[in-house]
């Protein structure tokens, strides 16, 4: 196999720890001596070991001489363990192919270790699909946030949910499984408290086997969601993270303590609703990743107006609601289409008898 075909594994490997490994990035190892695959492993849930050591462990002896590929820069810094650029050299690893380098100043210097140690280095190798593999640890590094991803299930003329607000189902069990699914490769589900208390959710992953839950994190400036909502009663069991104003009462701060919810007091903006904008700062600050967020309309609004949602994906189910209907999209106060929040359409699948589409934000 090519160092290409080797990486992909890598890369497929690391895909695993996704939703289940922050701060850390979900990587990918393997370790191939003479054609044969010796070793093999992925970031460990929680974020330790990583990928190289569960590899190395796995290969034992029979690392010495090896190609390692891994999907990141191998990290350089003494943190809970040692560093992995050592690890590889300890085990005698002859060549090691890495995908893309380390975004983190701190963890960086792996390749330049490596090399001072002798052993032949290549990098670059499916950069891009590394790129898009670790988007979310390079965004919290980089701009001290998470990836975003706002989720819609509209009608076809982009409406969640009738005048009366009935919203279930608007899309068929095929969406619903799939939205399982991308909950599970998040770390944290967000919703606002209008969807918290509308629909009562419980923001798991179902349906799916015995997997990690992510979190679930309601932005809510009074803290005006009920402690006795389903999310109250399981924060003991998956954690909830409560995000508030500073003018949210004790009573409720006290309440969803109690409850076993961890809360974060942010900033209010000119409009004296939670300011998104330090909302992710502080839940890139607490370590997450990637988030998924699932509304509602003012949350969402909130986000796309200031440019914080990085992907969209669109569930468009075959109904048709009218203007009576409630907007999947809450007031962006534009007035010009040059204002206009733009993405780039990256796909779109059929999912039962739903349409999902996928798009990428528009770099500035």
């Amino acid at each position: 196999m090519s160092d290409r075909r080797w990486m992909a594994l890598a890369l497929g490997l690391g895909a695993r720890g996704l939703g289940r490994v922050w701060p850390n990035p979900a990587v990918g190892c393997v370790l191939v001596r003479a054609g044969r695959v010796v070793g093999r492993g992925w970031t460990a849930p929680g974020g330790r070991p990583h990928a190289e050591i569960v590899a190395l462990q796995q290969a034992g002896g029979a690392a010495r001489g090896a190609t390692a590929y891994v999907t990141l820069e191998p990290c350089n810094h003494q943190g809970q363990t040692g560093p992995c650029a050592q690890a590889l050299i300890d085990a005698g690893v002859a060549r090691v192919v890495v995908a893309m380098a380390d975004p983190n100043p701190v963890a960086g210097g792996g390749l330049d270790r490596l090399r001072a140690a002798g052993i032949a280095v290549e990098s670059g190798v499916l950069e891009a699909q590394a790129a898009e593999a670790h988007r979310g640890f390079v965004t919290r590094i980089q701009e001290g946030r998470p990836m975003v991803t706002l989720k819609l299930a509209t009608s076809l003329d982009g409406r969640i949910a009738t005048a009366s607000g009935e919203s279930q189902w608007i899309t068929g069990p095929e969406a619903r499984r799939r939205v399982h699914g991308m909950r599970m490769v998040h770390d944290a589900v967000l919703v606002g408290a209008g969807t918290a208390r509308a629909d009562d959710p419980s923001l798991t992953v179902r349906g799916m086997g015995a997997v990690a839950q992510p979190g679930r994190v309601v932005m809510s400036r009074r803290l005006g969601v009920s402690v006795e909502s389903k999310l109250g009663r399981s924060a003991r069991d998956v954690p909830v993270w409560m995000i508030h104003g500073p003018d949210a009462p004790k009573a409720a701060r006290d309440a969803w303590h109690a409850a076993g919810a961890r809360l974060f007091e942010v900033a209010t903006g000119a409009g004296g609703q939670v300011e998104v904008g330090a909302a992710m700062q502080a839940l890139g600050a607490a370590g997450l990743t990637r988030v998924f967020c699932e509304g509602g309309g003012s949350l969402a609004a909130s986000l796309l107006g200031a440019d914080l949602v990085d992907d969209l994906s669109v569930f468009s189910g075959g109904a048709m609601l009218g203007a009576e209907g409630v907007p999947a999209i809450g007031a962006l106060g534009i007035a010009a289409l040059a204002e206009a929040p733009r993405f780039t359409l990256r796909g779109v699948e059929r999912v039962g008898a739903d349409a999902l589409a996928h798009w990428r934000r528009n770099p500035a």
